[in-house]
């Protein structure tokens, strides 16, 4: 079975407050890229699971992994299953690469044994299992679990840029000021500009002071004609959107050529 584990963009996200066990409360709306990290997954008699791909440097195919560990919820249910995961994805990079594979795995074993998702859909695994393996638009409120399908967001043409760093999730919510922020009211996307504009991503500027090489990555895309800019998630991944595809793509080349050591991805989010 082959499966396209979908990048994950937060077009934004707003932090409202924290319990007192110390998860922090969210509210963010969130879509899905054409582009993302490929998966196979084979039955076996014991779960394994191998990486390559250009970004698999680094990540350990061991017990901690998060991939094996979704495959490893099935251990009652499940012989096993041989997995290979093909990383196409920055590692840390604010758009769910790990959760998004997970969640991917989560769906495949399902599908391939018949046994039923998890009952909390992976959010002991991470808080954005739930929302890559849901894998359209939708509101995430909460700790991660509650979601809500957003049916009036349109297909937007965008570029991801990643300067190749890798941005700690944990730090970013540590080094936050404000922990108690507005939420994102009202959103209804028939105004989907003009709505987005008024809304935040309370983890960029924290991010921008521990890497600011993220600035640059904003302002490589404002200065690309962008019709909006901001940060994915914790970072270090930024997203520009655009009015066309081809002034998608137009973009994307100059800002390679301009940093040819970026990670730089032209894509559709919220596309079929």
């Amino acid at each position: 079975m082959e499966i396209k584990a979908r990048a994950k963009v937060n077009l934004c996200l707003h932090v409202v407050g924290q319990r007192e066990d110390g998860y922090h409360l969210l509210d963010s709306l969130v879509v899905f890229a054409d582009i993302g990290d490929d998966i196979s997954v084979e039955p076996d008699n014991k779960f394994l699971l191998e990486i390559d791909g250009p970004f698999a440097a680094g990540l350990s195919n061991g017990s901690d992994n998060l991939v094996l560990r979704a495959a490893k919820m099935y251990e009652n249910t499940c012989n096993g299953a041989a997995i290979r995961l093909t990383k196409t994805l920055p590692i840390s990079s604010g758009i769910g690469g790990g959760s998004a594979d997970a969640a991917a795995v989560l769906r495949a074993i399902s599908d391939m044994s018949g046994a039923p998702i998890p009952a909390d859909n992976g959010l002991s695994l991470g808080a954005d299992v739930p929302v890559c393996l849901m894998g359209s638009a939708c509101r995430m409120r909460g700790i991660g679990g509650e979601l809500t399908p957003l049916h009036n967001i349109p297909t937007l043409n965008a570029v991801l840029v990643n300067p190749n760093v890798s941005v700690s999730t944990p730090e970013i919510f540590r080094a936050l000021d404000c922990k108690t922020n507005p939420n994102i009211g009202d959103f209804d996307g028939t105004n989907f500009l003009e709505e987005l504009k008024n809304t935040r991503n309370d983890l960029q500027k924290t991010a921008i002071q521990i890497e600011p090489i993220i600035a640059d990555c904003l302002a490589s895309l404002m200065q690309s004609d962008a019709n909006f800019v901001r940060m994915s998630g914790s970072g270090a991944t930024c997203f520009g959107l655009f009015d066309s595809a081809s002034n998608a793509s137009h973009a994307a080349k100059i800002i390679k050529k301009d940093h040819p050591e970026w990670w730089v991805a032209p894509c559709v989010l919220n596309g079929a």
